[in-house]
């Protein structure tokens, strides 16, 4: 059975990728499964530029097909920031999740409400022969100044989607698969792996791969 490796050491991020992969005829497996220890600098320009490193980094790491994803929240009153530095938006190095959000309300006070902002995930498959393909997946919504929810991480118990009236973390598992930037990206993934788990079983190498982009 073909293996998949997820290039990442972050539990709420295995556990959502995992879940979401989870019907695929493809054995799914993680860094830990093989003592994979590594830390790859992102220091890429754009999101699918991170997913890449992370992705080549793990599959030639491990010989293993594997998939990197970077994400980052954009709020349109601070001209899309956090973004690329969403996981370090903070003064303090040592700043937890918690003190993220109180950093991002804190910029956002002199601001006009609503606070309109995005989740952005890129998703990069890296190949050990080298080819890489790219999806993308986007979800609208808007920054709120108190924390509801105790599900999901990060900014999830600020970030408020007004079609459901649930903030990302008050959303059950299953609806936040469905409607998370993370879920859309690997939607789109999830018909290419299937695509390759076929041919792969008759080629010696893999198909082309595509790049592919939803940003709905």
């Amino acid at each position: 059975m073909l293996k998949l490796l997820l290039a990442s050491q972050n539990p709420g991020k295995l556990r959502e990728m995992k879940f979401i992969l989870r019907d695929l005829p493809i054995q799914i497996v993680t860094p830990a499964d093989f003592s994979i220890h590594l830390h790859v600098e992102e220091n890429g320009k754009t999101y699918a530029e991170n997913a890449a490193l992370k992705a080549k980094a793990f599959s030639q790491a491990s010989g293993l097909m594997a998939l990197g994803d970077d994400s980052g929240l954009e709020v349109d009153a601070l001209d899309g920031a956090p973004g690329l530095h969403s996981a370090r938006y903070a003064p303090n190095p040592n700043a937890d999740d918690g003190d993220r959000r109180d950093f991002l309300l804190k910029n956002l006070l002199p601001h006009p409400r609503p606070w309109t902002a995005r989740f952005r995930t890129a998703i990069a498959i890296a190949h050990p022969g080298g080819e890489i393909h790219f999806t993308e997946g986007t979800c609208e919504g808007e920054i709120i100044p108190e924390e509801r929810g105790t599900g999901g991480f990060g900014y999830d118990p600020i970030f408020y989607i007004p079609k459901t009236g649930c903030t990302m973390a008050e959303l059950e598992e299953d609806e936040k698969n469905r409607l998370s930037h993370r879920a859309k990206a690997l939607e789109k993934a999830k018909e290419f792996l299937e695509y390759a788990n076929i041919l792969w079983g008759i080629h010696s190498r893999p198909p082309s791969l595509r790049q592919a982009q939803d940003n709905a």
